[in-house]
């Protein structure tokens, strides 16, 4: 037997259970991983708390829980490349993060991915990455952001925007990020400049930025993406993430999955040389799953949650 989180009725926090269940095994194409850290997004509990979203993503109750992990494969199925028993890896694996043992499809594509972990990446981070690396990834490359670009950002304290600001800034833009008050300083650290999302946002943008912006991506909703288009931004140099299929004026929607294969190797190569980092607002044993998704929930997490096994 082995734990996993699990929840049987769609709600809020309280509907997660950490359960002993059977041990899942590695069948070909697969690999088993022991999973060692799982990191947190609003998905996650977005999923485990609207049946329509969880739809979306095939999921159906009773469920596991969590997307990204990292850990070590401690079996390897037939047919399987590319992997072999100790290696410390990290990726996706719908609805079975949370879990002591996550089985990996290596042939499923872009609904489940695993990579190498490079040495000089702790589990706890490379837990963070595959879903707010990916769609921050996604969301720059779908407005051809450029050097010289004055970018703004909807949600940029968030998990994904913490790395679509580095990125950015990365990529030699300048950053104009919506924030509450409180993560102003944290934004700041980043190397972006803060604004107050909500009423009278684009008379606050043309104040910081009098020359206007040339492109913009909104991490959550659509004030973001309608204050770039009422600034005359193009809408093909607008993108959402959380709008739904058919975002406000023609703007483009993208997702993690949308993110050119090399873009989680540009991420590690940067952590590992210093010039992005991955703030860990706090990590939680998996005993109190129900703790860290509230503290997710609460949506003014700076950085990510990670829970560890």
């Amino acid at each position: 037997m082995s734990r996993a989180v699990i929840y049987e009725t769609f709600g809020g926090p309280e509907v997660l259970e950490l359960r002993e269940v059977p041990e899942p095994h590695a069948g070909p194409g697969e690999v088993r991983v022991r999973v060692t850290a799982a990191g947190l997004n609003p998905m996650d509990w977005g999923i485990a708390s609207n049946p329509q979203a969880a739809a979306q993503f095939g999921i159906t109750v009773p469920s596991g829980f969590g997307y990204d992990l990292a850990g070590v494969v401690d079996e390897v199925g037939s047919g399987t490349t590319g992997f072999a028993v100790g290696d410390r890896v990290y990726g996706g694996a719908m609805g079975r993060a949370v879990a002591d043992f996550a089985v990996v499809d290596t042939h499923a594509g872009a609904a489940e991915m695993l990579w190498h972990t490079p040495d000089g990446i702790s589990d706890e981070v490379a837990a963070t990455l595959p879903v707010a690396g990916m769609t921050a990834a996604a969301a720059l490359a779908a407005i051809d952001l450029r050097s010289g670009d004055t970018l703004l950002i909807g949600g940029a304290a968030g998990g994904v925007g913490v790395f679509a600001v580095q990125l950015a800034k990365l990529a030699g833009a300048r950053v104009l990020g919506t924030a509450s008050e409180g993560t102003f300083e944290f934004l700041r650290g980043f190397g972006a400049e803060p604004l107050t999302y909500g009423p009278g946002l684009a008379d606050r943008v043309r104040a910081l930025a009098p020359e206007g912006v040339s492109a913009a991506t909104d991490l959550f909703g659509t004030e973001t993406a309608e204050t770039a288009l009422a600034l005359c931004v193009p809408p093909e140099r607008i993108a959402t993430i959380a709008a739904g299929p058919t975002p406000p004026g023609g703007v483009r929607a993208v997702g993690g999955f949308d993110a050119s294969p090399d873009a989680m190797a540009r991420i590690t190569d940067a952590i590992l040389a210093g010039t992005i980092t991955v703030p860990i607002a706090a990590i939680f044993p998996i005993e109190k799953i129900r703790d860290a998704v509230t503290q997710q929930a609460d949506r003014h997490v700076h950085g990510k949650i990670v829970v560890i096994l």
